[in-house]
């Protein structure tokens, strides 16, 4: 595919106002996976393509709730400008947007050329470049779920479950789904050039699940990010709530992000393919990733379960990774190896929820596969059995503060994600625990009111 330089923008324009589109919504990830953008008429594309968007650089410093962080570059600097620039080579129609087309944007500094060393994606092409380094090129296939919610004025947070009924895993039809929303849902996908494959009804009432195809590390982030804001966008368009939060509700398991990762070398070959290896079939570079992110799991709990919520999905019997293994088609390990071989041969990381920025998750997962393969790591015996004994492999970090304090400690992970992203991360989640640890809660109103 041509890069976004490389397409002329008046030739662009000419075709995108051929087919009746007449705006352009340019869009890009903040830290925490969010779409920012901007709508834009296709007649200023080409002075857009020449000078880029004005955005706050704060926007990578603003909460959920709206307030702004004080994260050095940010509120100290005066609040500066970043500068996003249209990737063309990512457009894309909106099937349920007449006259408008999507495309993502890249952000730079001040002056447009030096790329921002907060943007996600920028995290992520670092990380990529790393494993060039090595000769090796990174492949991934994205899995995300989410619950899908329906007004409730009764329900204490205002929503219910949408088909409530346990024992649904990979149901599909009007049974499960009477308005047919994730049909409906997996067509635009596919229209929108996703490369979504397949769907169905997960685990828990509600709660569906979206698989893509696998690509490059990039364009596989990408996709995964556009999934989620076109799933959250499609269930807006039905008057419901479509959430990627890891656990939303007390009686019901959490959403995973599970990140399918091979690697090849520059003709294309699957270097974690080892048929000679031994009976498991790795090769001694697939090991070596597998031992590299087994060393720097809990660093990678950080981006990969970035919230507080993050960890009341983890536990014995939840089918989410609280240990630090990995095993051979295992599905209680934190690592998975699925039984496929040859071109096939792949690691599954399930450490992750659905609320991780895909960019960072797929980012963080290439940096310790890389140090890893880099450091010649050897990985320990695979997990034999049911992954929940504790005594078997150590913990991944119990909460949001541990998770942070081990990737602040991680001195290896940080230099390759880099130490402005790193910092402001940090930053950014820390204010999120303290404000968290001053708001009273329901459940303490509920604990305490009446018998205190």
């Amino acid at each position: 595919m041509p890069g976004p330089h490389s397409l002329d923008v008046h030739d662009v324009v000419e075709r995108l106002t051929a087919d009746g589109i007449d705006v352009v919504r340019v869009s890009f990830p903040d830290l925490i996976g969010v779409d920012r953008g901007r709508d834009v008429l296709v007649g200023r594309l080409p002075a857009v393509m020449e000078h880029g968007l004005a955005f706050c650089r704060a926007v990578y410093h603003t909460s959920p709730q709206g307030d702004v962080v004080d994260i050095a570059g940010g509120l100290d600097a005066g609040l500066p400008d970043i500068c996003v620039r249209p990737d063309l080579s990512t457009l894309a129609a909106i099937p349920w947007e007449p006259g408008v087309a999507q495309c993502l944007g890249d952000a730079y500094e001040p002056g447009g050329t030096e790329p921002c060393a907060e943007g996600p994606r920028e995290v992520l092409r670092h990380a990529i470049g790393r494993l060039s380094e090595l000769g090796l090129v990174p492949v991934a296939g994205p899995e995300l779920e989410y619950y899908l919610c329906e007004p409730d004025p009764g329900a204490p947070n205002g929503w219910r479950r949408y088909g409530e009924g346990p024992g649904n895993v990979y149901t599909v039809g009007r049974r499960t789904d009477p308005d047919g929303h994730l049909l409906r849902t997996l067509r635009h996908l596919r229209d929108l050039g996703l490369g979504a494959t397949m769907a169905n009804h997960e685990f828990s009432c509600g709660q569906f699940e979206i698989n893509l195809d696998h690509s490059g590390a990039l364009d596989a982030a990408d996709r995964a990010f556009r999934l989620r804001s076109a799933v959250k966008e499609l269930a807006r368009t039905e008057g419901r709530l479509a959430t990627f939060m890891a656990k939303p509700f007390n009686d019901d398991g959490g959403s995973g992000f599970h990140v399918h990762l091979s690697c090849t070398d520059e003709n294309g070959r699957n270097v974690f393919d080892g048929p000679d290896a031994g009976p498991d079939g790795l090769s001694e570079t697939a090991q070596q990733a597998i031992a590299g992110v087994l060393a720097h799991a809990p660093a990678l709990a950080a981006i990969f379960n970035p919230s507080i919520n993050s960890y009341k999905r983890f536990g014995p019997d939840t089918l989410a990774p609280w240990l630090i293994d990995w095993g051979l088609d295992n599905r209680s390990a934190m690592i998975r190896v699925p039984p496929e071989r040859g071109g096939a041969t792949r690691l599954e990381l399930r450490l992750g929820d659905a609320g991780a920025n895909p960019y960072l998750g797929i980012a963080a997962l290439l940096a310790a596969a890389y140090l890893g393969i880099r450091g010649k790591l050897t990985a320990p015996p695979p997990l034999e059995g049911y992954g929940y004994d504790v005594s078997k492999a150590a913990r991944l970090p119990g909460d949001l503060t541990a998770a942070l304090d081990a990737l602040a400690d991680d001195e290896e992970l940080t230099g390759v994600l880099g130490e402005r992203f790193v910092g402001s991360y940090l930053a950014y989640k820390r204010d999120e625990i303290a404000r968290f640890q001053r708001h009273v809660t329901d459940w303490e109103f509920r604990e305490y009111a009446h018998h205190l």
